[in-house]
């Protein structure tokens, strides 16, 4: 399927803060306000205002709802948890182009809080993705020791590891070696 790129923007986002989850690596990288200031600068989150404790909760609340979408056992559980999300998100469509981005969509409503941003946005994204019967390239990583999600972008729907730098090098070197020993 191809992906616009909105779409693989919001996604990318999704995918980046349900990462920062302690459950998906070793600690919680959004554990203070300073992490979420670095959160909304990578990801070049737009039109936010100064953050406060109470966005950071909310960010937080978000990335286990969020989790709770790409973990879910089946399709229909999937529409359910996004459609609880969505259910809860001011969304006020409107065309934009900023930051050298080409013209694109933004959901979140005027004066959207930082969570209401993310969870209108990146909801809209994954809900063009399960709208598209694509809910099986919502992935959780392969790799025993990891729990990193990730959206399988690839056209046969075949990869199983969140980097294949990484998770899928670590993996295919065990296995070689395991077979060397044999």
């Amino acid at each position: 399927m191809p992906f616009s790129h909105d779409m693989v923007y919001s996604l990318a986002t999704v995918v980046d803060l349900i990462n920062t989850s302690p459950e998906a690596g070793d600690h919680d990288a959004l554990a203070d306000l300073a992490d979420l200031e670095a959160f909304v600068r990578l990801r070049r989150v737009s039109g936010v205002a100064a953050l406060t404790p109470q966005d950071l909760a909310e960010v937080v609340e978000l990335r286990q709802a969020f989790h709770a979408v790409f973990t879910a056992p089946d399709r229909a559980t999937a529409i359910s948890r996004l459609n609880t999300l969505l259910g809860r998100t001011r969304i006020t469509p409107s065309l934009t182009d900023h930051d050298g981005f080409p013209l694109h969509v933004h959901y979140f409503a005027p004066g959207a809080s930082v969570a209401e941003h993310l969870a209108a946005d990146c909801g809209v994204a994954l809900a063009h993705v399960l709208v598209e019967d694509e809910w099986e390239r919502l992935r959780t990583c392969a790799a025993p020791d990891c729990s990193h999600v990730f959206v399988d972008e690839s056209r046969n729907r075949s990869r199983v590891y969140c980097d294949s730098r990484t998770c899928g090098n670590r993996i295919h070197v065990a296995a070689y070696r395991a077979r060397r020993k044999a």
